[in-house]
């Protein structure tokens, strides 16, 4: 049965709409209309003001409420880390999983495929690593970091699980590897490396369509060598990853990058780890103790690993810290992911026939309601 959310501001992906309503029926938007032309006898629920917003879509999440995919990783692993930060208004999501031993990755490939039977909210997988630069290795454990194989190109084309995207050093990963996995469908991103603006412009003309958080794990820009950061800056139809929490990147380098080039390249990503979205204060990373000190997560040694971010919270950051117009912040944690994961038909937009996944907000943008595909 249709039926009708009202009595809110809305936010249809483009343009703020007042003294409209959003009708959803069978999971997906019927029509945004004005609220004197609902039909008689529409149900309707009453927002109280607020503002409902495409729901939020994040690319990169290791865990969330005290679950992390690389730690046994099954079905139930993955609906947990969904439904935790569902709470916080992501309607969509890629978990992700780490650098780590091959049968870790096959597992969690069969998880995230299992849990796409039943979780319209899991779209896909993020592989990140283990191809990767040990000189950018992060919190990534450098014995696990190795050379990508025929094998593993194949493994992950016949992933069939949803949207497939794979970070993977510039220069580490020869060219023809990055052409196949992208013309088989797979998404590649590039990060954890110190690659030269060369070693970047290659892949990226190989079919490398993503920057894994920008300055986080990469080589930086200088006078003579852009770098990563240089490359991903200077290009104009990759898509960059951005962490917006205060801690992995300070507020004036985020904001000389969104100055420096279109803003519908930008995508909000968590990183969350499994103390994220009501998850414990610290947890087990192969061997090494990961604690949350001060809001961010850190190894032993001070090393970042991932974050304690849920995408409500990098939302009120990009436009609150970040002084970002509130549509450019709302674009970045759902239109923008979904354009990349070529999912803009379903996601990111609130208008007919997309599905009614959805995000109430109130008016400091704390989440009072989501809906995955109307429920």
């Amino acid at each position: 049965m249709a039926f009708a959310l009202s009595n809110c501001r809305i936010f249809d992906g483009d343009n703020f709409r007042d003294d409209h309503a959003v009708v959803i029926s069978d999971g997906r938007v019927r029509a945004i209309l004005r609220s004197h032309e609902i039909a008689l006898g529409t149900p309707s629920h009453d927002l109280g003001g607020g503002l409902l917003v495409p729901g939020f879509v994040d690319i990169q999440v290791n865990g969330g409420g005290g679950a992390l995919l690389n730690d046994g990783p099954n079905a139930e692993i993955v609906n947990t880390i969904a439904l935790s930060h569902r709470r916080f208004g992501t309607v969509g999501l890629l978990p992700t999983v780490i650098t780590d031993h091959p049968d870790v990755l096959t597992r969690a490939l069969d998880a995230v495929r299992q849990a796409r039977r039943n979780n319209p909210a899991v779209l896909g997988v993020h592989v990140e690593g283990p191809f990767l630069d040990v000189a950018r290795k992060g919190a990534h454990d450098p014995a696990l970091i190795r050379q990508i194989t025929v094998a593993d190109v194949q493994q992950l084309i016949q992933a069939d699980c949803g949207r497939v995207l794979v970070t993977v050093a510039p220069n580490k990963v020869a060219p023809h590897f990055i052409q196949k996995l992208s013309q088989s469908g797979v998404l590649v991103g590039l990060g954890h490396a110190e690659a030269t603006y060369t070693e970047v412009k290659a892949a990226l003309a190989a079919g490398a369509m993503a920057f894994t958080h920008l300055f986080n794990a990469m080589s930086q820009m200088t006078g003579r060598e852009p770098g990563m950061v240089g490359g991903a800056l200077s290009d104009t139809r990759s898509f960059i990853g951005i962490i917006a929490d205060g801690f992995h990147v300070d507020d004036a380098s985020l904001r000389i990058a969104l100055a420096a080039t279109n803003h519908d390249r930008f995508m909000l990503v968590t990183d969350a780890m499994s103390t994220a979205a009501g998850g414990p204060g610290h947890f087990d990373l192969q061997g090494r103790q990961v604690r949350v000190i001060d809001g961010k997560l850190q190894l032993d040694d001070g090393t970042l690993a991932g974050s304690n971010l849920t995408m409500d919270e990098a939302v009120r950051y990009a436009a609150n810290n970040l002084g970002l117009d509130l549509a450019d912040s709302l674009r970045m944690a759902s239109l923008n992911p979904a354009r990349f994961l070529k999912l803009d038909g379903e996601l990111g937009r609130i208008a007919a026939g997309y599905r009614a996944s959805l995000v109430h907000l109130d008016d400091k943008l704390n989440v009072l309601q989501t809906w995955v595909d109307g429920a």
